[in-house]
């Protein structure tokens, strides 16, 4: 869903609702919003085609509709290695539905006679649009609003909630609801065609109000009730992180724990006129080619203030700061990507990146815990200039897959889409000369590659590069091809690694003609350092170097080996 992002002018309306004291909800009676809390879990087939059905309602109505999607139940409970999207509350929510089958859902935690799974509100998917379109034609006694703020240094959370009456309700007491959901959460799903990269959208991660809500005592014509929900933020739920810039609030009123009246998304506004942030660093973030270097950001203004100037700092190894004056027109809560001026580097084997952000518009950050990014990432590996690629597009959504390589100036030099699914793709990439290149892999529809797929890149045919259920949007690898990089030399030395696969201790055996300085390190295939050896000289002659990799997590690895300078990799499969 996209977040809907506006500003609360609040002086503006403060004197034509005075009369109320209220400054969010409307005081016009209006027809009910439909909230759907659809049940849901990662090992249920048809889920995904619910998921379809809801949103499709929601992108018909998306001034009237909220979804809430609640992992509960059998299909939800995650197996070894999978992530916990269950609550504390869903149980409870499906139990009153009366759902006896997956995918479910509740409009309005309604009863539409003849359209229940069993008994009680829950109903089948193709139900749903048609009990939405009669909620949104009912009268609604009460309106909701809401407004929410998240000040990202400190993670708090401001719900400011008011319910106004148009009308009696039936009962005395009503209750408010609060709660936090997310999107574009990454996962497995059975069904839907993504495998573990599935977007799950709408997910229900906590309820401010507790499990039925805060009551509200006052629900005749004319009240207004009104309240100031604050929480700090965790960083994750059952160990899935929680991402600010994904989470939407839902306000929604019930009139017992049962039947909905109407419900609202939260607007967000900003929490102070003056917050910049580096939301993210999108270069370099494993690697990167010794020389010059332009890093590039993504900055955010969280920031009342539309931002049209900003200072930005940046420096690699303590080295030199550079200093790039940024001007545009960036309000709340976009942000811009930021390609920085290049600066020069030597590099070595972990290298740090700072990037501060300071001066908005010329004045004081009044956030500045969220000003600073430290990123550190290695020098990017040595090859020949005899580089190939082998990609498998996967069987199904092969058009989403493209590639791009560039060159150190960013010119691209060669590139290919348009693939029909169980397409093998093997080309020779143009890198005959000395340079600094990129390799940039791209799923449109940022759910990775369908079953099967995978990218290898070959450095005169050894494996440096590989990547298959990682991909989500897009896969960055940079390398520097050396005409005179002679890693021919240095495999014809006979490096063997062996067992391959091994499940405890591996040999890297090699032979030396001359005294060299040797080193010996391991990735894991997301460029995690997993081992390293101190560089060390070591005589004429053979050599045995022996790796316990009992501690390592099943999968494939990279084993770099540098002897004077020169480097080759090795790929090393680790099975338990």
């Amino acid at each position: 869903m996209q977040k809907r992002f506006t500003f609360i002018a609040i002086l503006m309306f403060g004197m034509a609702f005075q009369i109320f004291s209220q400054t969010i909800v409307g005081t016009d009676p209006e027809d009910k919003n439909v909230v759907l809390e659809e049940f849901t879990g990662i090992h249920c087939v048809y889920c995904p085609e619910g998921h379809a059905i809801a949103q499709a309602i929601y992108d018909a109505h998306p001034d009237d509709v909220v979804l809430i999607n609640i992992h509960t139940g059998s299909y939800a409970s995650p197996g070894s290695g999978e992530p916990d999207f269950r609550t504390p509350w869903g149980s409870a929510i499906a139990a009153q539905s009366g759902l006896i089958g997956y995918p479910a859902g509740t409009v309005n935690r309604h009863l539409f006679p003849g359209w229940s799974q069993g008994s009680g509100t829950a109903m089948s998917r193709g139900q749903w649009n048609g009990a939405a379109n009669q909620i949104m034609a009912t009268p609604s006694y009460l309106n909701v609003g809401a407004v929410a703020t998240i000040t990202p240094s400190t993670r708090e959370l401001s719900v400011d909630v008011e319910v106004y009456y148009t009308g009696d309700s039936p009962e005395a007491t009503n209750y408010l609801n609060v709660a936090i959901l997310q999107n574009d959460i990454l996962g497995p799903q059975t069904g839907g065609g993504s495998g573990n990269n599935y977007h799950h959208m709408h997910m229900l991660r906590h309820l401010l109000t507790d499990q039925w809500g805060v009551e509200i005592n006052q629900t005749t014509e004319g009240s207004l009730y009104s309240t100031t929900l604050t929480y700090t933020i965790p960083e994750d739920y059952n160990d899935v992180a929680v991402i600010l810039d994904d989470l939407d609030i839902v306000a929604f009123v019930s009139e017992t724990h049962q039947e909905v009246v109407s419900g609202t998304m939260a607007v967000f506004a900003a929490s102070s006129d003056y917050d910049v942030a580096v939301s993210e660093v999108l270069f370099p973030t494993s690697q990167a080619c010794d020389g010059e270097l332009s890093p590039r950001i993504k900055v955010k203004n969280y920031g009342g203030e539309t931002l049209t100037s900003l200072d930005i700092e940046y420096a690699i190894n303590d080295g030199d700061v550079a200093v790039y004056h940024w001007t545009g027109e960036l309000h709340y809560p976009a942000s811009e990507i930021v390609e920085l001026p290049p600066i020069e580097y030597s590099g070595v084997e972990t290298n740090d990146l700072v990037i501060t952000l300071g001066n908005p518009n010329g004045e004081e950050d009044e956030n500045p815990e969220d000003n600073t990014s430290d990123v550190e990432f290695g020098t990017a590996a040595e090859t020949s200039t005899t580089v190939s690629m082998e990609l498998f597009v996967g069987a199904s959504m092969a058009y989403q897959i493209s590639w791009e390589l560039k060159n150190g100036s960013g010119e691209v030099i060669a590139e290919g889409s348009g693939y029909s699914n169980n397409t093998l793709v093997e080309v020779d990439l143009p890198t005959e000369t000395t340079d600094c290149y990129d390799f940039f892999l791209y799923d449109s529809g940022e759910n990775g590659f369908s079953a099967g797929g995978y990218l290898k890149l070959y450095d005169d045919g050894e494996l440096f590069a590989y990547v298959s259920d990682e991909l989500q949007d897009v896969y960055n690898i940079t390398f520097h091809a050396d005409l005179g990089m002679g890693i021919n030399e240095i495999t014809n030395k006979e490096i063997l690694v062996y067992p391959n696969p091994v499940n405890n201790l591996a040999n890297i055996s090699y032979s030396l003609e001359q005294k060299s300085t040797v080193a010996i390190d391991i990735y894991s295939l997301s460029g995690t350092l997993v081992y390293e050896t101190p560089i060390k000289t070591q005589n004429i002659g053979e050599q045995n170097i022996q790796i316990n990799t009992t501690s390592f997590e099943e999968g494939i690895y990279f084993v770099t080996l540098n002897i004077n300078g020169s480097t080759v990799i090795k790929k090393l499969t680790v099975i338990k």
